[in-house]
């Protein structure tokens, strides 16, 4: 199965293209801000460019859409850009899929939901509160209007490997294992399901190899707030100074509004694959220490 990982550059699309390469798939894996060796420069949003893949050549058969803007507080500030880099780069891949008849999958997000009921199920009421949930709840409902074979997931709190380790797990593992001792500033009630971007590239391995279509969560089995990833992280440092601020969202004063009781269930997933096993937040600190 011949597949196109676009942002392949980064946490979800790096392992994806691991995952995918390590089971014989032929992939092709794209950067646009970050180039790495494994990746080719790709511009959604000019699909004439000049440095773009020789997509004929490669004649897609999955296209994985990988890339957004995925930053809450600049989305909210400058929501045409944030338009046009999640919804209009997504209407462009679909005609790439159109084209080559190629199965789509998009990578979403729990901002779709409110907060107020999480966590949340796939058929579970949407209400974003934000210009990025906004335009990540477009792209998605476009994907699945789309005509083609679509596959939605919807993920939060990646984490895990990746080259820049700029996810927080990663972040703020790197600097304990760099012995500097952090200075945290956390909210206390943003409730999310951490996974693992290892674990969500073998789920969606799964899923495309079988076929599926629709939405699907991917979620562990942690439901924790920020402060408490932060401490879980923290314990495996024991002898390691810190300071830790906890606050509630409303004092912190951010552009964006947060879903508060977020987070997802991954039951539809597990009912189909029962015997797949999400690793958790302590297995993978496991691993690193």
């Amino acid at each position: 199965m011949r597949v196109a990982i676009i942002g392949a550059s980064g946490l979800v699309g790096g392992n994806c293209l691991q995952v995918f390469s390590r089971k014989g798939w032929p992939c092709l894996g794209t950067h646009f801000g970050f180039a790495t060796e494994q990746t080719v420069y790709y511009n959604t949003l000019e699909p004439d460019h000049a440095q773009n893949p020789d997509w004929d050549s490669f004649a897609p058969e999955v296209i994985v859409n990988c890339g957004a803007l995925t930053h809450v507080d600049h989305c909210e500030q400058h929501p045409d850009e944030s338009f046009e880099k999640t919804v209009q780069s997504n209407r462009n891949i679909l005609k790439l899929a159109r084209k080559y008849g190629a199965r789509v999958v998009y990578i979403s997000t729990d901002y779709v939901f409110d907060g107020e009921n999480g966590p949340y199920t796939e058929d579970a009421p949407q209400n974003p509160l934000s210009v990025y949930g906004l335009h990540k709840q477009t792209a998605e409902r476009e994907t699945l209007e789309s005509g083609l074979q679509a596959l939605v997931l919807r993920i939060t709190n990646v984490y895990g490997d990746e080259i820049r380790g700029k996810n927080f797990v990663a972040r703020l593992l790197n600097q304990l294992n760099e012995g500097r001792a952090p200075e945290l500033v956390l909210p206390a009630d943003q409730y999310a399901t951490p996974v693992n971007a290892a674990d969500l590239a073998q789920a969606l391995y799964l899923l495309l190899k079988d076929g599926k279509t629709g939405v699907y969560h991917i979620a562990s089995t942690d439901w924790l707030n920020r402060v408490q990833l932060a401490l879980k992280v923290l314990s495996f440092f024991p002898e390691m100074p810190y300071t830790l601020r906890a606050m509630r969202t409303a004092d912190m004063q951010q552009p964006a509004k947060r879903p508060l009781f977020g987070g997802l269930i991954a039951h539809k997933f597990l009912s189909e694959y029962p015997e797949f096993r999400f690793s958790g937040v302590d297995m993978y600190l496991l691993s690193k220490i």
